[in-house]
């Protein structure tokens, strides 16, 4: 039986497939006025993007780097709308494992803060979010925690997993834009991610949606 997130992405999927074709149908019925319109439209749009790009730039996107403490994390967030933050814990092979596939994605996305934060430097956090195993993952979107991925259950169960199956099961969240197919992975071999009911980190599955603030 499919689950409520497998529905959701279909009928997604579905409704994007309506609007392309709405539009290759209004393409065909354009005049030349209308042509130069949408031209000056998409670079509008195409120079708000490169705006944005400098903004995110500015505030330290597209590189990987290690957060001072927890009050530059609660910093970042409020000039970052998404943070993908890695808890580690110094000599754990796993976390090093995380390092090397967030410093890829982060000169891909920058439309996304990556960091990270040792978790024994950073008690209130790990204490708030639950946080107990090592490596952890936290998905933020508009300074509320989305999801987690703890430990690698959701990238194969495996140390060797790509690049792009993290990538992938970091865009379950919301926090960085995918062009892929959300329903599934880019390992066909592994199985798709299912939204499970929810259970905290403590149970070692996902942490529920619960919107966590991180006013500090």
């Amino acid at each position: 039986m499919a689950s409520p997130l497998q529905h959701h992405l279909l009928n997604t999927a579905k409704q994007i497939e309506m609007e392309l074709d709405q539009q290759l149908d209004h393409l065909d019925n354009l005049d030349c006025d209308d042509l130069k319109v949408l031209r000056e439209q998409r670079l509008r749009e195409m120079k708000e993007l490169n705006n944005k790009k400098q903004e995110w730039l500015k505030c330290g996107h597209g590189t990987y780097t290690e957060l001072a403490g927890e009050k530059e994390f609660f910093e970042t967030s409020k000039k970052s709308n998404n943070i993908v933050l890695h808890f580690y814990c110094d000599g754990n092979e796993r976390c090093r494992i995380v390092d090397m596939h967030l410093k890829i994605l982060a000169s891909k996305h920058v439309e996304t803060k990556f960091c990270k934060l040792n978790a024994d430097k950073s008690p209130f956090l790990t204490h708030r979010l639950r946080i107990e195993a090592m490596p952890t993952i936290a998905l933020v979107k508009d300074s509320k925690v989305k999801d987690f991925i703890v430990g690698f259950t959701d990238l194969g169960n495996c140390d060797d997993f790509s690049t792009e199956m993290l990538e992938w099961r970091i865009s379950q969240s919301g926090a960085i834009d995918y062009d892929g197919d959300l329903m599934q992975p880019p390992e066909g071999k592994r199985k798709p991610y299912i939204n499970q009911p929810q259970k905290t980190i403590r149970d070692g599955n996902h942490f529920d949606d619960s919107d966590i603030e991180l006013d500090d």
